[in-house]
């Protein structure tokens, strides 16, 4: 089970360095913080981790940190680097490989959340 960082209903100030740690293997994730319509994950990869392709059913934005890798979505391979800003609708088959070590923020929200 993931760290939880904080919660909906406390302030939080913090350095995303002083957040980011990698395994020696696989993934590292902490929830940053989780309420009924989204929530804020940091994932942390070590180099050579593999996400054989999966689907959500949320939305997902990727705003990647540091280290570089490749996301495949709907079948088109899509550079992470630092600074890549990604965002993927509910159910969309993607993949995921880290080259290097790798930390990205993902925010998951509501698929059936309508823009007002």
């Amino acid at each position: 089970m993931a760290a939880t960082i904080t919660n909906p209903n406390t302030t939080y100030s913090d350095r995303l360095k002083n957040l980011i740690e990698y395994p020696e293997t696989g993934i590292l994730s902490k929830i940053f913080v989780k309420d009924d319509h989204t929530q804020q994950n940091l994932f942390c990869l070590a180099s050579g981790t593999v996400l054989e392709e999966h689907t959500s059913a949320k939305n997902a934005t990727v705003m990647v940190l540091e280290g570089e890798g490749s996301l495949t979505l709907n079948g088109e391979k899509i550079d992470l680097t630092p600074g890549v800003l990604v965002y993927m609708p509910a159910h969309a088959p993607h993949a995921l490989e880290a080259s290097t070590n790798l930390a990205f923020w993902l925010i998951l929200s509501n698929a059936n959340q309508q823009a007002e």
